[in-house]
């Protein structure tokens, strides 16, 4: 497993590989973060906030996060510097440390995504309901992969109506099979 050092941006949200994210960034340490990310081209770690606040003091955080790459910035009206960032490897926290400015910073060894598994049988019913919240969503950027077990289950957890704490859940689990058995619980007990 290789080891990394990365910065990390707490939020009250949870990022997946291939999902995307909206942020407004105002805090000096985050605008200083971005700045790096940009210049040398890397990544940044969104970590889902266990206790505390996304403002003012370091909050206590989850240890599985996942990379975030910039895709997309620009300011609002107010000024703020907008990002739309795209979901990338999954990580574990191993440790971590604050640094001068207050930014969380973490050595982080990546998890491995098992290769390409085709979709089972028993969980077509899954790519149903994922096409209808695609069209519901009014698309998906890219063409769909609806045969790749790991699309599909990823996908799902980003569009699902899923409470944090079921996204971060679903993020921990070492693969697609265990993501999607669970959402077919999940979304049994939802009526689906």
């Amino acid at each position: 497993m290789s080891q990394e050092i990365l910065p990390l941006f707490p939020l009250h949200a949870v990022l997946v590989p291939g999902g995307t994210l909206e942020a407004r960034i105002f805090e000096p340490r985050y605008l200083d973060m971005v700045g790096r990310c940009m210049r040398r081209g890397g990544g940044f770690g969104v970590v889902m906030i266990r206790h505390g606040s996304e403002v003012g003091e370091v909050p206590e955080v989850v240890e599985v996060g996942c990379e975030a790459r910039i895709v997309d910035w620009g300011r609002t009206p107010d000024g703020l510097l907008s990002l739309r960032v795209e979901g990338a490897r999954r990580f574990r926290v191993l440790e971590s440390d604050v640094e001068a400015d207050r930014l969380l910073v973490a050595q982080v060894c990546w998890l491995e995504e098992p290769p390409v598994t085709e979709l089972s049988p028993r969980h077509l019913g899954l790519v149903g309901i994922l096409q209808q919240l695609l069209r519901e969503r009014g698309g998906e950027e890219g063409a769909p992969r609806f045969h790749d077990a790991s699309w599909v289950s990823w996908r799902l957890s980003e569009l699902l109506p899923l409470s944090l704490e079921q996204r971060q859940a679903l993020l921990s689990m070492p693969g697609p099979s265990e993501r999607l058995a669970w959402l077919e619980s999940v979304l049994s007990e939802m009526g689906r």
